[in-house]
């Protein structure tokens, strides 16, 4: 793999160029949207030969699948992290939720704009590989509740994949609100109505 010397601190330390263009652009993707950033806006703040870029990607829809891979995984390190911290079941299908409100938490270039993933997919045709992977890490969330659901309905599929979905909606709803309103508060308040129905279960 292609490397880059940075400088930190009057030392230089080499960093993989895929892991500089990987930060380059999903900063510039998630601030300005696929379609408004060009191959040589993320070299330039990569710090990298164009060479470099195809050296480590295909293409620039190579570089997005990437980018798309790379920020449900961030999440997914969130949530995992918060189901650590979780006592019971109610706890864990709440993680799912304080994982969106610390991604929603992050500190952006340009603020928060909701989810990077949507975005993203709203910027591709019907069809395009990168919504049926947006489609996907979607449906991995929702497959995420259902399972910490069947811990508290046990015996009830029906009632989990129904409370599954209406959570999910809930969620992908709030971050929706969430990224127009540049915060965290409507996710904070879908954590709060998430909370009020699993105590009704």
């Amino acid at each position: 793999m292609s490397e880059v010397v940075e400088e930190t601190g009057g030392t230089a330390r080499r960093r993989p160029a895929r892991e500089r263009l990987l930060e380059a652009a999903a900063r510039r993707f998630y601030a300005e949207g696929v379609s408004a950033t060009g191959i040589d806006t993320i070299t330039d703040q990569a710090g990298v030969a164009k060479k470099s870029l195809y050296n480590n990607f295909a293409s620039k829809a190579d570089l997005v699948r990437a980018y798309l891979e790379a920020r449900h995984e961030e999440w997914l390190g969130l949530y995992r992290v918060r189901l650590d911290q979780a006592q019971d079941a109610r706890g864990r299908v709440l993680a799912v939720f304080d994982a969106y409100v610390d991604h929603a938490e992050f500190e952006y270039e340009q603020g928060f704009r909701g989810c990077g993933l949507l975005n993203i997919a709203a910027e591709l045709p019907a069809g395009h590989e990168g919504r049926v992977a947006v489609r996907r890490y979607k449906e991995d969330v929702e497959a995420l509740l259902a399972g910490h659901l069947e811990e508290l309905l046990p015996g009830r599929p029906e009632q989990v994949r129904a409370t599954s979905e209406h959570l999910a909606f809930l969620l992908e709803g709030a971050m929706v609100r969430s990224g127009l309103e540049g915060g965290s508060a409507r996710v904070r308040r879908a954590r709060a109505l998430a909370a009020d129905l699993l105590e009704k279960l």
